[in-house]
């Protein structure tokens, strides 16, 4: 199994978690022409910066490792390189350098350099107001790629895919018993994984 039918397979297990246009991209990535792919970089300190941005979405808690122990900081730039057309990649580098740019307008201190209580009140602001825009583009019918929804999902993605987000954030059993689809759940017991 290669790693985009993987990926497709995890986005079919996640659900609704992800949303319908991330999840569209990854089938039709399949068919994605080679001259649609990697037709924008990014640089080691945007990488940092996903790589940051995505641990406010996944924290790191008592009994798991977030999202930048995860390695999510290079995989959401290998995933929009790779799997999103030409305009969505350009779209989601234009919505990085518009993240950094706020950060320097509202806290006049770049992303990386916030404290983690700024870089949740700011991330909680990028949601509240991709929200709004969503729905003003639903009422408009305008369709648009949008930076938080690309990073959140890529985050999701990414992260329970990982080995860290199998084995760390949720149950995992290397062999399992037979399948029952309706096991009850103790209290505080993490869902599986397998």
């Amino acid at each position: 199994m290669n790693r985009r039918e993987a990926l497709k397979n995890t986005a079919i297990w996640l659900g609704t978690a992800i949303s319908a246009s991330t999840f569209g991209v990854l089938f039709e990535s399949f068919t994605l022409p080679e001259n649609e792919k990697n037709t924008v970089s990014f640089s080691a300190d945007q990488e940092k910066i996903l790589a940051e941005l995505a641990d406010v979405i996944i924290p790191s808690t008592k009994d798991a490792a977030g999202a930048k122990a995860a390695g999510l900081g290079s995989f959401i730039p290998m995933m929009v390189k790779d799997c999103f057309p030409a305009k969505t990649q350009q779209a989601f580098a234009e919505g990085l350098t518009a993240l950094e740019a706020r950060s320097l307008k509202d806290f006049n201190k770049d992303f990386l350099s916030l404290s983690q209580q700024e870089r949740e009140q700011f991330v909680a602001t990028l949601r509240t107001e991709t929200i709004a825009q969503q729905k003003a583009d639903k009422a408009a019918k305008k369709s648009a790629a949008y930076f938080f929804v690309i990073v959140r999902d890529l985050t999701i993605l990414g992260y329970f895919a990982s080995e860290i987000g199998c084995t760390q954030s949720r149950e995992y059993l290397a062999i399992p018993g037979r399948y029952d689809g309706s096991a009850e759940l103790k209290p505080g017991q993490k869902s599986w994984a397998t």
